[in-house]
């Protein structure tokens, strides 16, 4: 199927599609950061521009839409995006930015209606089923928010408008970039089953191979296979799931508040780093900004997970639960260093190292046991004092002594 039988009415097609039932929403930003940097520097609109860090250790952030065609992308090592792209102009990010335009362009969803799910920082799924008598049909109500995050924000965005989230979620890539697509309800099982099967939520790399080795390549092709075929080959949950979505089928609400799974943050180092007490002080510093973040989100975790990726790109990662939940900062380093130790590394060169905190719930559901002269209860002291330090003067005011500049 094309692009252009899926269009906007009046846009692509001489017949606008019937948007009837497709009240689910699925809007993207389109090149999110890149889009927002250019804001400062208009004069490379239309050029390629990559974000990220400018040394050959960075990664790409994003990349817009020429720098694309050269085949950048995101998560891509920046000097292998320079060597695809060497005439593209490298910005930093500038997080600030991207926060508050992102704050921004949610509020301004949530002005059509309060039914909305932010996925990221840069997209969000809508059920504007409630808001079509005040605003009109679905698409008329789509094409509304393009122009009104356009106007105010000066950046584009593409949407897809379809009966469930995961049919609009395909929709919004078709339409990048700028673009709208809809999906009515009788062509939904004909616009899914064109796709290739990697298109499908839930099929990664492995899957697909085991895909491809039963001969299906298609979504068509997973929905006329046997429901215990797949299952025999997949497993039963993956197998049921595959089939589902091969006809189109995803109950799934829009969920308007969705608790955070995990917080976590990484660093990659700018050479390959083989010293054990080098990688103690970044899981150090990794572990103090993932507890505060946790602090300000009011919320404590129970596993600790690390992540580990050497010089020749593999990754591995190790978790551990606690006893108690915990947000802080102590507790979690003790944990990552000790998850990182287990591995027995001997000389091996690391180019980047993580942490992550999951299992997540807010305070009230994750009281502070114990005495309240216990450790740590008493490093939660002092890590709440370290916050309104950090809060009076300035991110890493205080920090620990081993992390100071030497």
């Amino acid at each position: 199927m094309s692009r252009r039988q899926f269009a906007l009415p009046g846009r692509d097609r001489p017949d606008p599609p019937d948007d009837t039932g497709c009240t689910i929403l699925h809007v993207d930003m389109d090149a999110f950061f890149a889009s927002a940097s250019l804001l400062a520097r208009p004069d490379l609109r239309g050029t390629p521009v990559i974000i990220g860090g400018s040394g050959n250790r960075g990664v790409v952030l994003s990349a817009t839409y020429e720098a694309r065609r050269f085949g950048v992308t995101s998560a891509m090592p920046m000097g292998r995006a320079r060597r695809l792209c060497p005439t593209a102009t490298v910005l930093p990010p500038d997080h600030r930015l991207y926060s508050r335009i992102s704050d921004a362009v949610m509020a301004t969803l949530g002005t059509f209606t309060p039914v909305v799910e932010p996925l990221s920082v840069d997209e969000a799924f809508l059920d504007v089923a409630g808001a079509i008598r005040r605003l009109g049909p679905p698409a008329v109500i789509a094409q509304t928010i393009r122009d009104t995050v356009a106007d105010e924000q000066g950046i584009t965005c593409s949407i897809g408008v379809a009966p469930t989230k995961f049919v609009a979620k395909l929709a919004s890539n078709l339409a990048k970039p700028d673009g709208l697509v809809v999906v009515p309800v009788d062509e939904v099982v004909t616009f899914v089953q064109q796709l290739p099967v990697a298109a499908l939520w839930g099929v990664g790399d492995k899957t697909e191979e085991s895909l491809v080795r039963l001969g299906l390549r298609s979504v068509a092709d997973i929905a006329h296979t046997p429901l215990e075929t797949l299952k025999r080959a997949l497993g039963d949950a993956a197998g049921e799931h595959l089939h589902a979505l091969a006809w189109g089928r995803d109950p799934r609400r829009v969920e308007t508040v969705v608790p955070e799974k995990s917080i976590g943050a990484d660093e990659t180092f700018e050479y390959d780093v083989d010293d054990p007490a080098y990688i103690h002080r970044r899981l150090l510093r990794l572990s103090d900004k993932v507890a505060a973040r946790m602090r300000a989100a009011e919320v404590m975790g129970r596993t600790v997970t690390i992540k580990v990726r050497f010089a020749d790109f593999t990754t591995i990662t190790r978790s551990r639960t606690l006893r108690d939940p915990t947000d802080t900062s102590r507790v979690v380093y003790d944990a990552a260093r000790d998850l990182f130790d287990r591995l027995g590394l001997v000389r091996a060169r690391i180019r980047l190292v993580g942490v992550r905190v999951e299992k997540l719930l807010d305070l009230e559901r994750a009281p502070v046991q114990g005495m309240l002269d216990e450790p740590e209860h008493g490093w939660r002291d002092a890590d709440r004092a370290v916050d309104r330090a950090s809060a009076r003067f300035g991110a890493g005011s205080i920090r620990p002594a081993s992390l100071l500049d030497r």
